[in-house]
């Protein structure tokens, strides 16, 4: 093991809470009486999970009707979180997705599509965390201009997209350098974190 192994923290951001309730409707009508946003209401079979989030707060809390979802992490980077974990020593799962029949395959998703790649451990105890990447916000998951970084790691990886994306950009554009590349860097940051369509 490196020193950089040694010295790595992976960056996990509390993402979702789930909380037991007796009555899906009371709750709901209870959470969004104080003002938290509502995410999602998604019934099916014998199920029904609804999330919500307070004010400012960069996590939710999900409850609902045969909810056995476990809370979770939010990371940039699955497969290095993953790597830095188990060299921590933790029995996390390997890295996997779900197919469009919803099928669990092995691996991250194949585009590395927001929310789509997922990992999972449990604590001494049993209790199960999952880890999530997300690189972007779905529209209306982060509060309009916030935008936030943690920390430098996730800075740079966020730089890194734009880079990307701006190099695209300007093969579009016949291949010219762009002047205004910080402009449309911020831009892009902002557009992504927001969830809303970036630019091209």
């Amino acid at each position: 093991m490196s020193n950089t192994d040694v010295n790595s923290n992976p960056e996990l951001k509390l993402e979702v809470v789930t909380i037991p309730v007796s009555d899906v409707d009371r709750a709901k009508s209870f959470y969004t009486g104080l003002g938290w946003r509502l995410d999602a209401d998604i019934s099916g079979d014998n199920f029904r999970v609804i999330q919500v989030t307070p004010p400012g707060s960069p996590a939710s809390v999900i409850f609902g009707q045969g909810n056995t979802v476990a809370p979770y992490f939010i990371v940039s980077d699955i497969v290095a979180t993953r790597a830095e974990l188990a060299a921590r020593g933790v029995d996390v799962s390997e890295v996997y997705h779900h197919d469009e029949a919803g099928q669990r395959r092995s691996g991250p998703e194949p585009t590395r599509r927001s929310y789509a790649s997922w990992a999972s451990f449990r604590d001494p105890d049993g209790n199960e965390w999952l880890i999530q990447e997300v690189t972007h916000r779905l529209p209306g998951r982060v509060e309009a201009g916030d935008t936030i970084f943690s920390s430098a790691k996730e800075l740079a990886a966020t730089l890194r997209r734009a880079a990307a994306a701006h190099g695209e950009h300007e093969k579009r554009n016949g291949g010219q350098h762009d002047a205004n590349w910080p402009d449309w860097y911020a831009e892009y940051i902002v557009r992504e974190q927001a969830g809303r369509e970036l630019p091209l």
